[in-house]
């Protein structure tokens, strides 16, 4: 697809799908961006104190699956919106499930501004905004025709 062609994608999904799209940039953004400081910081075992072997392999595979959703979100594509949520999904759980030992001696744990607070709130945004966002960018913003709707 050329720049012009994304352009006209995009100009055509709504106002409001525009602004959710550019929340998933920034998170995701975001969220790859610290997996790979963190990789870089410590190695391929940097969540090894802290996490089991399945946990790990996720957490080091955001640094792929982040980059991916804003490719393919960026690029209008209804897919990455879906994956997008799948992979909100997967990493609130794995933080909650990786956090649950902390949150259990100090219930406190899960409202800390960095962590599961920003993580959870995100994965909601996601999950909440996904299915109509997908819609959008699938129909350009055009209602589809079916039952209680009005052709165009």
């Amino acid at each position: 697809m050329t720049s012009e062609g994304l352009r006209v994608r995009w100009r055509s999904v709504p106002r409001w799908g525009r602004w959710v799209a550019a929340g998933y940039l920034a998170g995701f953004s975001e969220g790859g961006c610290a997996h790979l400081f963190d990789l870089l910081r410590g190695g391929i075992h940097v969540y090894a104190p802290i996490a089991a072997v399945p946990w790990q392999v996720f957490f080091v595979g955001l640094v792929v699956l982040d980059p991916l959703v804003v490719v393919l979100v960026a690029g209008a594509r209804a897919a990455g919106v879906w994956l997008a949520g799948a992979v909100m999904t997967a990493d609130v759980v794995a933080n909650w499930v990786v956090d649950w030992q902390w949150v259990r001696e100090d219930p406190g744990w899960a409202l800390r501004p960095v962590g599961l607070l920003p993580i959870t709130l995100f994965g909601v945004f996601v999950l909440v905004t996904c299915a109509p966002l997908a819609g959008a960018v699938e129909s350009g913003g055009r209602v589809r025709a079916g039952v209680g709707s009005v052709p165009e």
